[in-house]
């Protein structure tokens, strides 16, 4: 089946998202505001439609994506690139437009998993079936607590992460202004208010150096930190290696270091990593990442599914599908998408197939393709920028 035509919309969103961490603020921008808005794509190819949505999280991050650098990506350069090309093509098809326009992960990412939702629907298959199968029929969640002045309302957070939806693994941002010893202060204290059977991780993101980082793991030791994200720069791999070794079995993930298979690589061979976190807009979708679990398997790493998916079903369930395929074994921690899946209420873009939070999990969809129905009146209302390639 050949892809016809390529549809790319900016869409509003119901809710307005503002966190913090240790670089900065995580904006979802004010209502008709297109900095911050989520891209949604549709792929048509003899009759099938294929959509994905992915919301390009910079300004304010470690990626350089935005939604204007999203779209003129795709409008300009990969969309036409694809029309009249097959739909199951995917290395050839990445391989034609990494040659012409290298990086740019979101864009990649919200077309590669457009074409794979095109592809299901085809089949009749979900999508996880176009990726190695269902390892995981249930996917736990992970609740990100953001960075406050205030513990109280990291307390707070994680509480009703807790007791609203049943959630298991918190992940603590950290690196904030007033230090490392801060952190363990904020650690400790939600530690104490959620007790021991809730796996508790912490993030820094980047905001901690070296020693920093050994000094805090060594005070949070008594109070069983689950695991730690990318505390240091992002390309001092040979720093991340330092703190495993001195981490006493605290597992260290790489999130900001991992871009790319090349990435993966560098890291396995630096000794620097117990998990990789992989966010399919940060890595260029479903196929790129695939291809990181390849690595991850043949070196015992583990795989985390990350990104937040702010109120979006699409985004939430292309992660569900690939936490799907990974092997039961090979999964770390839990996955990172319950912003997608009800906590900040409904999506009124999905019509049926959406998912829902049971016990701090979800389930995989099983209908073709992502298995999620796009709501398409809702879909005219919530556009704020729509363009046609072909």
């Amino acid at each position: 089946m050949r892809i016809e035509r390529i549809e790319v919309f900016v869409t509003e969103l119901p809710v307005r998202l503002q966190r913090t961490f240790s670089s900065g603020s995580y904006d979802t921008g004010p209502r008709e505001q297109l900095l911050g808005k989520p891209v949604l794509v549709k792929i048509h190819a003899e009759g099938v439609i294929g959509v994905a949505q992915i919301r390009p999280i910079s300004p304010g991050h470690f990626v350089a994506d935005t939604v204007h650098s999203v779209v003129g990506a795709i409008v300009d350069i990969y969309g036409p690139l694809l029309i009249g090309r097959r739909l199951a093509d995917f290395e050839a098809n990445n391989a034609l437009l990494s040659s012409r326009l290298a990086g740019n992960p979101a864009a990649r990412a919200v077309l590669d998993i457009a074409l794979h939702d095109a592809l299901g629907k085809a089949l009749g298959v979900p999508v996880h079936d176009l990726l190695g199968g269902r390892s995981n029929a249930t996917i736990p969640l992970e609740w990100s607590v953001s960075l406050y002045d205030d513990v109280g309302r990291m307390i707070a957070d994680a509480r009703r992460a807790i007791d609203e939806f049943g959630i298991r693994v918190l992940c603590l941002k950290a690196a904030g202004a007033k230090g490392w010893r801060e952190d363990v202060r904020n650690f400790e204290a939600v530690r104490r208010e959620v007790g021991p059977d809730v796996m508790i991780g912490v993030d820094p993101n980047t905001g901690w150096t070296v020693s920093e980082t050994i000094l805090a793991l060594e005070a949070m030791r008594d109070f069983d930190v689950g695991y730690c994200e990318q505390p240091i720069e992002r390309r001092n791999l040979r720093g991340m290696a330092e703190i495993r070794a001195q981490a006493r079995g605290v597992p260290m993930m790489a999130d900001e270091s991992l871009f790319t298979i090349e990435d993966a690589a560098a890291l396995v061979r630096a000794g620097a990593v117990d998990a990789f976190c992989i966010k399919l807009y940060k890595v260029g979708g479903l196929s790129a990442a695939r291809k990181i679990l390849a690595i991850a398997d043949a070196s015992d790493v583990g795989i985390n599914c990350g990104g937040l998916a702010v109120a979006s079903q699409l985004e939430a369930a292309a992660s569900a599908h690939f936490c799907a395929a990974v092997p039961a074994g090979r999964t770390f921690g839990a996955a990172e998408f319950v912003f997608g899946v009800g906590a900040m209420g409904a999506d009124p873009l999905v019509a049926e197939g959406g998912l829902s939070i049971e016990n701090g999990a979800v389930a995989v969809p099983t209908a073709p393709g992502l298995g999620v129905v796009l709501n398409e009146d809702a879909l005219q209302r919530m556009t704020l920028s729509h363009a046609t390639i072909g």
